[in-house]
Formats: C-alpha cells, sequence, structure tokens
C-alpha cells in the first residue's frame, strides 16, 4: 500500500510481529514425524490413552492372566500330588502298604503252593510215565501183528502140551492119586498167592485212600483259611474305597462351589460389561446427538453470517454512495483547500473498514477451522472404528479361512489315511495270496514227509516186531523146535491182516484181496511150489482140448 497526502512515497512498514515470530519459531520435537501440522494434532491426557489401552487389551491380559493362574494351578497340584505320594500316613498310603503286604503274603503262600505243585507234578509224572509205559505195552501187545504172533505162540505151546499129554498118557508111571494130591497143593498153593495178593491191593488201597483224604483235609483248610483272609481284605478295601467316595465327594462338591463362584463371577463380569457398553453406546449416541445439533447450529450461524454480511455490504455500499455524494457535493462547495481533509476521511473510513472486515473473515476462518477440526476428529474416529472394524472382519475371515484350511487338511489326511488302508488291504492280499502259495507247497512238502516218516515209522515197527519175534523164537526153540512154525509164520514180513504179496514202497504193507461178488469175502493166498504138470500137451489132454 502506497503512503500518499504528507508522508514521502515509498514502501509500507514490515510487520515486526511476523519477523519476530519467524525467528522465533521452535522446530519440531524429534518424537513427532516431520511435516507434521501441530495444529491438526490431537492430544490426549494421559489417564485417557491409558483407559483407551487397557480397553484394547483387556481381553488379552485377562486370557493370559487365566492361563497363567491355570498353570499355576496345575504345578501346584502336580507338586502337591509329588509330595504326598510317598505319605504312609494318608489314607492312599495306608490303602497301597495294605495291598503291598497283600501283595507279598499272596506270593508267599503262592511260592508254597508251587512248590507242593511241582512235587505233586514230578510224582505224577512219574506216574504217568509209568502208565505210559504200560500203555504202550499194552497198545503194543493189542496190535493185530503181535496178537496173531501171540495166537501163534499160544498154538505152539497148545501143540507142545498135546504131545506132552500124550506122551504123559502114554509113559504114565505114577498113580492118578499122586497126581491128584499134587494138583490139589497146586491149587491150594495158588489160591493162597492168589488170597495174599489181594490182601496187600486192599492194603494199598486204603492207604492210598486215606492219603486221598488227608489231602483233601488239608486243601480244604487252606481255602478256608484263603476264604477268610479275601473277606478280611474285602472288607478293608471297601471300608478304604468307602473313605475315598468320601474324600472325592468333598473334593467334587468343593470344585463344583468354585465353578459355580467363577460362574457368578463371570455372569457378573458380563453383566458389568453389557451395561458398561450400553452406557458407552448411550453417550457416543449423545456425543453424536450433540454433533449434529452443533453441525446444524453452525450451518445457521454460517447462513445467519452470511446474511448479515450482506446486509452489511449493502449498507455500506449505500454509505459509500451517500459518502462520495456527499464529497461530490463538498468538493463543488470547497474545492482545493478541502481535498487533504476529503482524502483523509476517506482513507480513515477506508481503513476502519478494511480492519473490520480483516478481524470478521479473520473469525470466520477460526469458525470454519474449529468446525473443520471438529469434523476431522469425528470422521477419524469414524475411520478408526471401521478400521477396527475391518481388522475385526479380516481377523474373522482369516479364522473362517484357518478353519478350511484345517478342514481340507484333515479330508486330505483322511483321503490319505484310506488310500494307505487300500493299499494295505491290496498289499494284505497279495501277501495272503504268497502264504496260501506257500501253505499249499509246505502241506504237499509236510505230505511228503509224513508218508516218509510213515513209511520209517512203519520199518521201524516192523524191525521192532521182528527184534521181539526172533527173540521169542529162540525162546520157544530152546525147549522145542519142532512147533515153532506157527510164530515164523506169524512172524513173516509185512503188516496188515491181507494174504497178499507185501509192498516194497509202502514200509511192506501186506494187502488183502476182496472177491467181486455180493459177499466181498478175503481171497485165499496160495503159495505154490510149482506146477504139477510141466507138460503142455498132457495138460491140454486134461482139460479136454484136442487141438
Amino acid at each position: 500500500m502506497q503512503v500518499r497526502f504528507g508522508r514521502r512515497s515509498g514502501q509500507a512498514k514490515e510487520s515486526t510481529g511476523m519477523k519476530n515470530a519467524e525467528k522465533e519459531e521452535i522446530p519440531y520435537p524429534p518424537l513427532l514425524p516431520s511435516k507434521v501440522d501441530l495444529r491438526q494434532v490431537t492430544i490426549i491426557p494421559h489417564a485417557e490413552w491409558e483407559r483407551i489401552r487397557d480397553s484394547l487389551d483387556r481381553l488379552t491380559r485377562e486370557a493370559a492372566a487365566l492361563r497363567a493362574e491355570r498353570t499355576a494351578k496345575t504345578k501346584k497340584h502336580a507338586q502337591s500330588q509329588e509330595l504326598v505320594k510317598h505319605w504312609t500316613n494318608t489314607y492312599a498310603g495306608m490303602k497301597e502298604q495294605k495291598l503291598r503286604a497283600k501283595q507279598k503274603r499272596d506270593e508267599e503262600i503262592e511260592t508254597e503252593r508251587q512248590i507242593l505243585d511241582l512235587e505233586e507234578e514230578i510224582y505224577k509224572q512219574g506216574e504217568r510215565k509209568k502208565a505210559i509205559e504200560n500203555a504202550k505195552q499194552h497198545q503194543y501187545h493189542q496190535t493185530e501183528r503181535v496178537k496173531n504172533f501171540h495166537s501163534g505162540l499160544l498154538l505152539s505151546r497148545v501143540m507142545q502140551e498135546r504131545d506132552a499129554q500124550i506122551q504123559f498118557k502114554k509113559n504114565a508111571v505114577k498113580s492118578d492119586k499122586k497126581w491128584e494130591e499134587q494138583v490139589k497143593l497146586d491149587v491150594e498153593k495158588a489160591f493162597k498167592e492168589e488170597q495174599e495178593k489181594e490182601q496187600k491191593q486192599r492194603r494199598e488201597r486204603i492207604a492210598l485212600a486215606q492219603e486221598h483224604l488227608k489231602q483233601i483235609e488239608e486243601h480244604e483248610t487252606e481255602e478256608e483259611n484263603r476264604k477268610k483272609n479275601e473277606e478280611k481284605d474285602a472288607e478293608e478295601i471297601k471300608r478304604q474305597n468307602l473313605l475315598y467316595e468320601i474324600e472325592l465327594k468333598k473334593k467334587l462338591s468343593k470344585k463344583q462351589e468354585e465353578i459355580d463362584e467363577s460362574r457368578k463371577l463371570f455372569f457378573d463380569n458380563m453383566r458389568d460389561k453389557n451395561i458398561i457398553r450400553a452406557v458407552e453406546q448411550q453417550q457416543q449416541e449423545e456425543e453424536d446427538e450433540k454433533i449434529r445439533k452443533f453441525i446444524k447450529a453452525k450451518k445457521r450461524l454460517i447462513q445467519m453470517r452470511k446474511d448479515k454480511e450482506a446486509e452489511i455490504n449493502r449498507l455500506m455500499e449505500e454509505r459509500r454512495e451517500r459518502i462520495n455524494n456527499f464529497l461530490s457535493e463538498l468538493m463543488k462547495e470547497k474545492l482545493d483547500t478541502e481535498d487533504l481533509i476529503i482524502a483523509r476521511d476517506i482513507a480513515e473510513t477506508e481503513a476502519e473498514l478494511e480492519r473490520r472486515e480483516k478481524e470478521k473473515y479473520e473469525k470466520t476462518q477460526a469458525e470454519l477451522k474449529a468446525i473443520a477440526d471438529h469434523r476431522a476428529t469425528v470422521m477419524k474416529n469414524k475411520e478408526e472404528e471401521e478400521k477396527q472394524r475391518k481388522i475385526e472382519s479380516k481377523e474373522q475371515m482369516l479364522a473362517i479361512l484357518e478353519a478350511d484350511k484345517i478342514f481340507q487338511e484333515l479330508e486330505n489326511e483322511k483321503k490319505l489315511k484310506a488310500s494307505k488302508e487300500q493299499r494295505e488291504i491290496q498289499d494284505a492280499h497279495i501277501q495272503q495270496m504268497a502264504i496260501n502259495k506257500f501253505n499249499a507247497k509246505q502241506s504237499k512238502e509236510e505230505e511228503l514227509d509224513y508218508w516218509r516218516l510213515t513209511e520209517a515209522l512203519a520199518a521201524e515197527k516192523e524191525e521192532e516186531f521182528q527184534k521181539y519175534a526172533r527173540e521169542v523164537i529162540e525162546f520157544e526153540s530152546k525147549s522145542t523146535k519142532k512147533y515153532i512154525y506157527p510164530l515164523v509164520k506169524a512172524a513173516q514180513e509185512g503188516v496188515g491182516g491181507g494174504r497178499g504179496p507185501p509192498f516194497v514202497g509202502r514200509g511192506g504193507l501186506r494187502p488183502s484181496y476182496q472177491a467181486n461178488n455180493a459177499t466181498g469175502v478175503q481171497l485165499p493166498f496160495y503159495n505154490s511150489q510149482g506146477s504139477k504138470y510141466n507138460d503142455f500137451q498132457k495138460s491140454k489132454r486134461r482139460l479136454g482140448f484136442t487141438w
């Protein structure tokens, strides 16, 4: 602005306040980022900041505290269990001691029973061996070949006795009376020996029966003692179980009370949270309503200010016109002497108007800036809420995606498990086929081994029989030599009751042949020493052939 009328021409004087402000400008703090307008920064009290941070991290801290409390309880419980594990003055320790004593007593009784059972088993094993040997001998004597051989032996002795009787009748030297007395003495002696044998057997049976009765009484006494001990132990265990159930019920009731108390505290906390949430929501709605009312009032004030400014401008224009008209009239009247006064008045009037306009503009800008700051704060809060909501939605979406991923992994594991089971079943089928093939081959080999062992056993039995037959024939041949033909005939090679030739490849089995008719009897065996008719022509004539 140029200075006129009374001042020399030049630049307007600069404001020293702006220079001082520029010189004394305080730099931004190092904690704030560069190029930040401090007028746009919202300052929150420390208590409010702590409240916001606590409200955001409250669930995490409560969950961590609950986990820490649960971990501490578990650790204390494990420590208490480890501490009282070896105590002997508790119900569990007394019960464990009694169980150990009972176990030790049972082990001692079981050791004694094992010793008795071992002695009895050794005795029974000896008896079984004797019975088996007798049974084997009896079974061997009941075989067809041995029975046939004994029949031949009996036949040879009968034949020998018959010849002896005939010879005795022919060469009888002693009288019949003496012979009858000798027979009578022999009969009495045999009867006496038989009675003594029966009495001896009766005494042995009585002693054996008494021994059995004694063992039965001992077993009954042991059984009664065992039942009494078991009843006593059962009563003690029942009492201990009753005490344990009482303690367990007390613990369960105490635990249930703690659970109920925790549930009550949880529901009270949830109720308080709901109340706080409702109060906060109501406060938020009230703040939003206040903001809306404030914005409406600001809009109405702005409109009123605009109308007022338009009215002031109109009045100023009218006044200016009036002044201009008045000055024109004055200028016409006063000319040059009054130009300076008029110019000064005009300048002062314009300066006053400019000052008022500037103050009005600055006030309007401050109000608009306050409104903009409030709007920016509200929008920022809304953006923060929207951002938090988006973060929660994103976390929920990530949780859903993670659950879907876990479900897909489980499905893949199920498919892999099913395919693995199918492969295992297929491998098992292949293995079973190989096993069946191996078993078939093994059974074939076992069958061949069975036939080989059967042949070897038959050969061994045949050798044993031939040895026994040779011994009997040699013993019988010492007394007589002309009556051993039935023994030789019965001892011929080949097992079986047949009359055919023995099979070489079947252990010397001698088969039998049946007649091809309804009777099915066994065919006879003719052992011809050769044909009596060696002349073929003579045979033809004998049979009636003439050609």
